[in-house]
């Protein structure tokens, strides 16, 4: 099932990310008068196509979904009639060309600030950001954290939940000096912790051992094994517990909370064993015989059907959700893209001066286990997965690589200077360089993938 997702939230995010960047070339060279041959979204064979428009413009869905094009009409590519030759791309000024180039990218970053606007009207659901407990000796000890702490800011930013506060403590790592995060203490005072340079690996935080390298230990919810609701039919009714019960001991092992005895329950399919329960202040011993269930892999579990009883306050006490009203919600929006797309440019500045680890360039492999992880989390952290890499990818394509929108950037940047367009020559060279750079850069990437995948 984890595949299944992987794949299938892989090909939906890719299919709407390069229809929309693709979406921005189509949409302002038609503005401007340019007449647009193909749409298509991903390369190769086509699937499905269909011819619309005065123009006749042919829409295109072909088999190799990782890319796309918008084809104009264009006197490099093939003869153009006369009478339409002022509708031709290369016969357009420079300003024309120039926006046609830089729709694509800023339809991304566009996208991106839709997707973070949809979350955050909907709502972030995440754990809140309180330390439970600091390791001896660690960053979080040595910059002064203490039990009960929340933070409340990174820098000067708010955070809410865990997440967010990780990822602003990672963005200031990148270049601060020393990162002050302000904290609400167990007395509901505001207290400031500093972290001081050196103190913080970015390399061991971004390889998602950000509690590990920190020493910070988050107050998670530990739920007392109290039966809720039970499922009519299931072992948890026939076999005689009922909502409100407290198991205390399951084949002669003590239940600490919920999670022991969910996990005794499934090391048991199909197999009798003893519970004692704690019933209106009596105790009573009852036999339980789990179901046998299937997991996708074919292994074997044991399921009784029954709920967790949530004491009350539960949820306020170690959730949060993030939710604001629509202006809010865009102006929100709006700064999470300039954050991601500030925190992007630096950690590639960073790998190309060698201070992070290029293990951190993810391929095709690593984005669909994220994508298929965030769509299991939920709608919200699909939208905020999306948003991301729709800011990565309007980044990488400005970036001044031929065949790239930058590299053609680049071009026109050189004709603006020059007063005339680069030589045939000097863009077939550039051609064949920016071949030979993508394709170092997407084999790093799928080694990077590889080895993650491999440990």
């Amino acid at each position: 099932m984890d595949f299944l997702y992987s794949v299938v939230a892989f090909v939906v995010a890719l299919g709407v990310l390069v229809t929309v960047h693709e979406f921005g070339h189509f949409w302002v060279a038609r503005m401007l008068g340019i007449k647009v041959l193909r749409f298509s979204v991903g390369f190769g064979r086509a699937l499905w196509s269909r011819r619309s428009g005065v123009d006749e413009t042919e829409f295109v869905i072909a088999m190799i979904p990782l890319g796309g094009y918008v084809k104009m009409l264009d006197e490099s590519e093939g003869d153009v009639e006369r009478h339409e030759r002022h509708r031709a791309f290369n016969r357009q000024p420079l300003s024309t060309r120039v926006a046609v180039v830089v729709a694509g990218p800023a339809f991304n970053f566009l996208f991106a600030i839709i997707a973070y606007w949809c979350m955050y009207m909907i709502g972030v659901d995440g754990l809140r950001p309180i330390v439970a407990d600091t390791v001896s000796g660690s960053v979080a000890e040595e910059a002064g954290f203490r039990p009960g702490d929340e933070m409340a800011s990174v820098q000067g930013a708010d955070v809410e939940t865990w997440q967010s506060a990780v990822q602003a403590i990672i963005a200031a790592s990148l270049d601060d000096r020393i990162i002050e995060v302000e904290v609400v203490d167990t007395s509901g005072s505001r207290q400031k912790r500093v972290i001081k340079q050196g103190a913080i690996v970015v390399d061991d935080l971004t390889r998602g051992q950000f509690f590990e390298r920190t020493g910070f230990a988050p107050a998670r919810p530990v739920l007392p094994a109290i039966i809720g609701r039970v499922e009519s039919g299931r072992p948890a009714q026939r076999d005689g517990l009922r909502p409100g019960d407290r198991v205390v001991l399951a084949d002669a092992r003590t239940v600490g909370n919920w999670s022991d005895w969910v996990r005794i329950v499934r090391e048991r399919p199909g197999k009798m064993f003893e519970v004692l329960i704690e019933r209106a202040g009596t105790r009573l011993t009852l036999q339980l015989t789990p179901d046998v269930e299937h997991a996708a892999d074919g292994s074997r579990y044991g399921r009784i059907g029954a709920a967790v009883m949530q004491p009350e306050g539960f949820v306020d006490r170690y959730y949060v959700t993030e939710r604001h009203d629509p202006w809010s919600a865009l102006v929100r929006g709006v700064v999470k893209t300039g954050e991601i797309s500030m925190l992007t440019l630096r950690m590639m500045w960073k790998m190309v001066l060698l201070e992070v680890s290029i293990e951190n360039l993810s391929g095709p492999i690593g984005i669909a286990e994220y994508a298929g992880a965030s769509a299991q989390f939920g709608f919200t952290r699909f939208l905020e997965f999306l948003g991301i890499v729709s800011v990565s990818l309007g980044i990488i394509n400005l970036l001044p690589i031929p065949l790239l929108d930058g590299g053609h950037l680049l071009y026109y940047a050189v004709e603006f200077l020059r007063g005339r367009p680069v030589s045939e020559a000097a863009r077939f060279a550039g051609q064949r360089l920016g071949i030979a750079l993508l394709v170092g850069l997407m084999g790093l990437a799928l080694y990077n993938d590889l080895a993650r995948l491999l440990g």
